[in-house]
C-alpha cells in the first residue's frame, strides 16, 4: 500500500500557480490552490488584447535568456529543462494549437485568451486540483509539521508543502521575506514613456518601423532598437517597452527624468545619409524641402523635423544651408529629447524586482531559506521584455515547481 499523497498548498491563481498546481497534482500531490478574486487568471484574460501572447518562437535557451533584463542566469537550466517548444507541446496535448506570428510572438489559433484560460482551468480539474477562489490568505507561517496558512476569514490550512505564485502581490513579499527571503525591491518594468516635446506634437499615430533609443546616465549607457510609435502623451512600441525594461532600475532611481536621444534612420550611416541631403540639394535644388523627403519617414514627421532644423516652410533644397543640413542630421540621427515621467502600458503591466535568485534552486524551485516552500512566476526577481517571455518563465518555473512538490524524495 503507497504512502499519503502530499498535501499542496498553491497560493496565487495567475498563469505560474495554475501551472504549478496542474504539474503537481498530475505528478501525485494533493493540491489546494487559493485565489483571492473571484475568477483566477485574471491576467491570462486581458494580455495580449484578449487574445493571449502564450509564448515566444524561440527554442535555443541561450537566445531565449537574452530577454529578460533580469533572471537570465537563472533560466538558462530551467529553459533546458521545459521551454517554448514544452509549452507548445503541453497545450497541444490538452487539445489548445498555438499560431506563430510574423515577429515570433504566439497565440492560441483561436485569437481567444479563454481558450488558454479554459484549457488551464479544465485541466486543473481532471487532475484534481481543488481551487479555491475568495480565499484571500492572511498569512503564512513554518510550523514544525509543515507550512500554514490563515485565510482572512479565520480559517487555517496545512500543508507538507507551499508553492507561492503571487505575482507582484506585495504580501507574497513579505511573506517570503519573513519564511527568510531577501527582497529585490520591486519597481515598474514594460511601461511608456511621457515626452512633451514640440516636434511629437499633434503626430499621435504616427510609427517607424525601426528607431534606435539610447538613454544615458553618468554611469550607465543603454540602447535598443525596434518599431517606435507616437502617442498623444509621448512614445510607445516595443523599442520604448524593451528600453523600459532593461533600464527599469535607472529610471526608477532617476524619477522617470532622463534625456533620450532618438535615431529615427538606425539603418543608415551618418555620412552616407550627408551625401543623400546633398545630391538632393544638388540634383533637385528647387523642390520644397518640407515636400521633397530623401528618407523613408513618416511626411508629418519629416516636416517637425525640418522645423526642428530651423528650416522654414517654403524653403528649398538649393537654400539649405551648411548649418542647417548639420541640425537636420542632427535631428535625423541623435536628436535630443527629455522624458518627464512613465506611462502604463495597461496590458502587460510587469515588475522588476522580488525574491532574490539565488536564494532559490532552479532545478526545483525549492527556497533555501524555507523546507517545504517553493516560488513560480513573478514573485521572483525575473522580467522579461514583452513578446510572450513573461508567460513562459511563468510556464517554466511553475512547471519545474509543480513536478518538484509531489516528490517526497
Amino acid at each position: 500500500m503507497g504512502s499519503e499523497p502530499l498535501a499542496i498548498l498553491v497560493v496565487g491563481g495567475g498563469a505560474a500557480g495554475f501551472f504549478g498546481a496542474i504539474a503537481a497534482a498530475e505528478a501525485g500531490g494533493r493540491v489546494t490552490l487559493l485565489e483571492a478574486a473571484r475568477e483566477p487568471l485574471g491576467k491570462v484574460r486581458i494580455s495580449g488584447g484578449g487574445r493571449c501572447n502564450v509564448t515566444h518562437h524561440c527554442f535555443e535557451p541561450a537566445q531565449l535568456v537574452q530577454q529578460y533584463p533580469r533572471g537570465s542566469k537563472a533560466l538558462r537550466g530551467a529553459f533546458s529543462r521545459f521551454q517554448p517548444r514544452d509549452t507548445i507541446a503541453w497545450f497541444a496535448a490538452r487539445g489548445v494549437d498555438l499560431k506563430v506570428e510574423a515577429d515570433g510572438r504566439m497565440f492560441p489559433v483561436s485569437d481567444r485568451s479563454e481558450t488558454i484560460v479554459q484549457c488551464l482551468q479544465t485541466a486543473a480539474a481532471r487532475a484534481g486540483v481543488q481551487v479555491r477562489t475568495h480565499a484571500p490568505v492572511a498569512s503564512v507561517t513554518r510550523t514544525p509539521s509543515g507550512l500554514q496558512i490563515a485565510l482572512k476569514r479565520g480559517e487555517e490550512l496545512r500543508g507538507d508543502r507551499l508553492l507561492l505564485a503571487t505575482g507582484s502581490n506585495p504580501a507574497g513579499w513579505r511573506w517570503a521575506a519573513a519564511l527568510g527571503h531577501t527582497i529585490q525591491p520591486p519597481v515598474p518594468s514594460l511601461f511608456t514613456f511621457r515626452l512633451d516635446d514640440p516636434r511629437l506634437t499633434d503626430l499621435a499615430g504616427v510609427s517607424v518601423p525601426v528607431a534606435a533609443l539610447t538613454l544615458r546616465a553618468p554611469s550607465q549607457k543603454l540602447v535598443q532598437s525596434g518599431p517606435l510609435l507616437v502617442t498623444h502623451w509621448g512614445l510607445s512600441g516595443p523599442a520604448v517597452l524593451k528600453l523600459s525594461a532593461w533600464g527599469a532600475r535607472l529610471l526608477h532611481a532617476q524619477r522617470y527624468r532622463l534625456p533620450l536621444q532618438i535615431n529615427w534612420l538606425p539603418g543608415q550611416n551618418a555620412e552616407q545619409l550627408r551625401q543623400q541631403l546633398l545630391a538632393l540639394k544638388s540634383n533637385q535644388p528647387r523642390r520644397q524641402i518640407a515636400s521633397a523627403a530623401p528618407v523613408d519617414l513618416p511626411k508629418r514627421l519629416w516636416q517637425k523635423l525640418i522645423t526642428a532644423a530651423d528650416i522654414a516652410p517654403g524653403r528649398t533644397w538649393a537654400e539649405l544651408s551648411k548649418r542647417s543640413l548639420q541640425l537636420l542630421l542632427q535631428e535625423l540621427t541623435r536628436g535630443e529629447y527629455q522624458i518627464t515621467g512613465k506611462g502604463i502600458f495597461k496590458e502587460e503591466f510587469v515588475t522588476c524586482g522580488g525574491v532574490k535568485l539565488a536564494e532559490v534552486d532552479f532545478k526545483t524551485m525549492a527556497s533555501g531559506c524555507c523546507p517545504g516552500l517553493y516560488f513560480a512566476g513573478e514573485i521572483l526577481d525575473i522580467d522579461g521584455v514583452t513578446g510572450g517571455f513573461n508567460f513562459q518563465s511563468a510556464w517554466t518555473t511553475g512547471w519545474l515547481a509543480g513536478q518538484a512538490l509531489a516528490q517526497r524524495a
